[in-house]
């Protein structure tokens, strides 16, 4: 495989997102910084890894502490035209989870697949 053919298949940004919506605001800011890269027109993709999959789910509300939600702003995503979600399925299955719980339509990603998805991206944030 030739080195342009290579980079043809490398998108711009791979935003991790492992923290859950409530506690932190490691996931809100995870998707801030997702969407100034998609304003200043770069390629961004999501992945969901352990906690941060319970952000995806249908009818969040705020925190105990009445933290915001992210709910809302997952919703702008499509208007940014981040359009790549991943889920790690592990993580979804490990809180009973499955794809009709979620808000967004997601690609689940297998064990296998999750150590070759940063070499896809030319930069990786991991929030």
């Amino acid at each position: 495989m030739s080195e342009e053919s290579t980079r043809e298949n490398v998108a711009d940004l791979l935003v991790i997102l492992r923290h859950g919506p409530h506690g932190s605001s490691w996931l809100r800011e995870g998707l801030d910084a997702a969407l100034v890269a998609a304003a200043f027109g770069r390629q961004v993709s999501l992945l969901f890894m352990g906690e941060a999959v319970t952000a995806l789910v249908k009818g969040q509300q705020a925190g105990a502490l009445g933290q915001k939600g992210t709910a809302a702003t997952l919703e702008m995503l499509a208007m940014y035209d981040i359009d790549t979600l991943l889920v790690e399925a592990e993580a979804l299955a490990r809180f009973g989870l499955v794809e009709q719980d979620l808000m967004l339509p997601v690609n689940l990603l297998d064990a296998e697949s999750l150590p070759r998805l940063p070499a896809k991206h030319r930069l990786v944030l991991t929030f």
